[in-house]
């Protein structure tokens, strides 16, 4: 049964706190709260509920702010419910009214409403938080009309496979289903097989190559009299059984030189894709095509494919995913791509450059664009190592798809934060600008050290507490004041000010007057 609509209670409750009271509402979180389309969210998730049986599910807002809190800080599902417990603007984004000291939901109700979202539930977030972007003007419709777009690796959790733990691996899945759907096996090897996997890991590690290809062999030959004496026995067909034999059959019968080899049993689909990294020559994973604008790098498609195939053929499904993302907004004039997409054959209303090394004949307004591809790199980067773009532990396809697209909007909703956290420090140095030109001291003063935002002449000054939530320069100026209190007295103002939130004018007036820089 679809969730039930939350409802805010409109009186207080005196056993609880209310979480308006205890936070500050000009977090940026608290902002991006009542900005995100949640009810879109949710009319994308109906259909996937059955209208009148089962119980009432989990709130969409709650489960979709878990997991953009998740992939924004690199949480796992279980770090992310405690951190949610100890958060207050975690619960205030994610659509509570009272403090809550109980974990809202048990982490393993993330995995089941992921295989409930799918793609698409993922790609209609994504494109929920551009809307959010483009809302707030974070975002304008001629970013979309420049795409970089490039290909990475995302690679899965699996061990490092080698034929030798292949071969015991398969064979011990293989008995355990065998027997726990009814079948006999009389010798599954696991003793044997155990000890076979230590001796020939230790040989290959002395450099005593035959040994450990003796040791291997061994360990292939047990897995083919297992194979043999599940075979004999009929397993019904499309069972567990009878899908884990024929993994067996592959694994045992792939050579060194074979294509779409197995390298996982808990995985079959991860393939071995080499990038021509010097420090990584095969990664094991899927690879993903994601789509940047040129400028300020918003993610505006992420999309991971089956296999390894070759870059430029991805070119044409990655722009029509975009195309979805940005709708009607805006039209993608140029994309540009680097040298790995040579031959693509993408036929569309885009115009495709791909990256050379001579200018040659090339327009220099063209040539600068072309030479911007490379800023998707170090997008592709804080994906990896700051969304979990760089380990999925997602299982199957569907969560390479989900995890590439969730990383992304990891990616924007960190920039969409950020944005908003200088958009208030702006309006509030504007704001204090104008009391400033009208004469009127904006706050009044006391003695002491104050975080200063804006800083006047002698006649007039703003300044705000020190505790503040908005991102700011490492650089600080300390500047003392004399001032003339009400009561007539002159005491003197220490202002510890940002110039990062001043004018360019005001910024060079404090740095004249600087006494300390830390």
């Amino acid at each position: 049964m679809k969730p039930k609509p939350t409802a805010s209670a409109s009186q207080g409750d005196l056993f609880k706190v209310e979480l308006s009271s205890i936070i500050s509402l000009q977090h940026p979180l608290v902002k991006l709260a009542a900005l995100i389309p949640w009810d879109d969210f949710e009319r994308q998730l109906q259909p996937t509920y059955a209208p009148t049986t089962g119980a009432p599910g989990i709130s969409t807002r709650l489960m979709a702010a878990l997991h953009i809190l998740k992939f924004q800080h690199d949480l796992s599902d279980d770090d992310v419910v405690a951190a949610w417990v100890e958060n207050p603007y975690w619960q205030f984004f994610s659509g509570m009214q009272f403090f809550s000291h109980q974990a809202p939901i048990d982490p393993s109700s993330m995995t089941r409403w992921r295989s409930r979202l799918g793609a698409s539930g993922a790609e209609s977030m994504l494109k929920g938080i551009l809307e959010t972007g483009l809302k707030i003007n974070a975002i304008k419709p001629s970013y979309f009309e420049r795409i970089n777009v490039d290909t990475t690796v995302q690679t899965k959790a699996i061990r490092y496979p080698s034929d030798s733990r292949l071969y015991d691996r398969v064979r011990e899945r293989l008995v355990k289903v065998a027997r726990k759907e009814g079948l006999k096996i009389k010798q599954s090897y696991t003793r044997v097989g155990k000890r076979l996997v230590m001796k020939q890991s230790r040989y290959a590690h002395a450099r005593q190559m035959k040994r450990a290809q003796a040791c291997q062999r061994k360990l292939k030959t047990n897995l083919g009299r297992v194979i043999r004496e599940v075979q004999k026995q009929s397993p019904k067909p499309e069972s567990q059984t009878d899908r884990m034999l024929e993994l067996a059959k592959r694994i045992h019968s792939q050579s060194k030189h074979d294509s779409g080899k197995v390298y996982s049993v808990h995985e079959p689909e991860v393939q071995c894709i080499a990038k021509g990294k010097a420090g990584k020559k095969y990664e094991f994973g899927s690879k993903v095509s994601l789509a940047v604008t040129s400028k300020n790098n918003w993610v505006v498609g992420a999309l991971s494919f089956t296999g390894n195939p070759y870059d430029g053929h991805t070119l044409s499904k990655q722009l029509t995913q975009t195309r979805s993302m940005i709708g009607e907004k805006a039209r993608i004039k140029n994309v540009f791509v680097d040298r790995g997409y040579r031959g693509h054959k993408h036929q569309g209303p885009e115009s495709v450059s791909v990256d050379q090394l001579r200018r040659g004949a090339i327009p220099k307004w063209l040539w600068r664009l072309m030479k911007r591809r490379a800023a998707i790199e170090p997008t592709i980067g804080h994906m990896k190592s700051e969304h979990r773009l760089e380990r999925n532990r997602l299982k199957g396809t569907c969560g390479d798809a989900v995890n590439a697209l969730l990383s992304g909007v990891a990616m924007n909703f960190g920039k969409l934060l950020a944005w908003v956290g200088r958009f208030w420090l702006f309006l509030r140095a504007v704001i204090g600008d104008i009391f400033f030109r009208m004469g009127t001291p904006y706050l009044s003063f006391k003695s002491g050290f104050f975080s200063a935002d804006y800083v006047g002449r002698s006649s007039g000054f703003v300044a705000f507490p020190e505790k503040e939530y908005f991102p700011c320069s490492s650089r600080c100026f300390l500047v003392e004041r004399r001032l003339r209190g009400k009561d007539g007295l002159r005491r003197t103002l220490r202002l510890q000010a940002r110039p990062s939130a001043l004018s360019r004018r005001w910024s060079n007036w404090l740095r004249g007057r600087q006494k300390d820089v830390f």
